[in-house]
């Protein structure tokens, strides 16, 4: 595979490994609890109003990450894939404009786009762990991880989706996020919740 990225610091043995987890196993793991959030904002005697802003700064975190590294990195291990990752960027796109203004009744179309999504990238991710070696979908991770962190709790459906201006805007924008957040107390974590998803 042929992903952008540093080379990696000099192995002191062969077989060297680096820290962290494979951005395959990152996404598949936030997957599940988007589809588990979701189930339980649109269950039988779901409490929306203490989950939506969660929802929506866990999805704008996970898809600010996934535009950053996962779907370039599958752009360029996958030629053939480009199109499925333009329209992943396009549904993207669509779901952060249905974000910004979520309300309660808005929450089943949130739910099923979230659906979609999972579907979607999912499947790239597993063609890409065919592609590409261990090491890199670490290093991947890693990057993923930092990203998600530095990420937006809002939606920003108006900024670039692809690098290297994303890599630019969005953690700009995700501090201005977190001081607002913070400001107004607004949840923002899984762990926020009083039942979150579990890992």
């Amino acid at each position: 595979m042929t992903v952008p990225l540093p080379p990696l610091p000099p192995a002191p043995e062969e077989g060297y490994r680096p820290g962290g987890r494979s951005i395959a196993d990152i996404v598949d793991e936030e997957h599940r609890q988007l589809l588990e959030l979701v189930a339980q904002l649109t269950g039988p005697g779901a409490t929306p109003r203490e989950g939506v802003p969660v929802l929506t700064a866990a999805l704008s975190r996970h898809l600010s990450a996934e535009e950053q590294y996962l779907l370039p990195a599958v752009r360029a291990a996958l030629p053939a894939a480009a199109d499925r990752v333009d329209r992943e960027l396009d549904a993207d796109a669509s779901l952060l404009t249905l974000l910004a203004a979520l309300t309660d009744d808005d929450l089943t179309e949130a739910a099923e786009r979230v659906r979609r999504h999972v579907e979607g990238v999912g499947a790239l991710v597993a063609e890409l762990r065919g592609v590409a070696s261990p090491e890199e979908l670490i290093r991947l991770g890693n990057r993923l991880e930092i990203a998600e962190e530095a990420a937006p709790t809002r939606p920003h459906p108006g900024t670039p989706a692809t690098p290297p201006w994303n890599r630019i805007v969005e953690p700009a924008l995700g501090v201005v996020d977190k001081v607002r957040d913070v400001v107004t107390g607004r949840p923002t974590y899984l762990a926020d919740l009083p039942e979150p998803p579990r890992d």
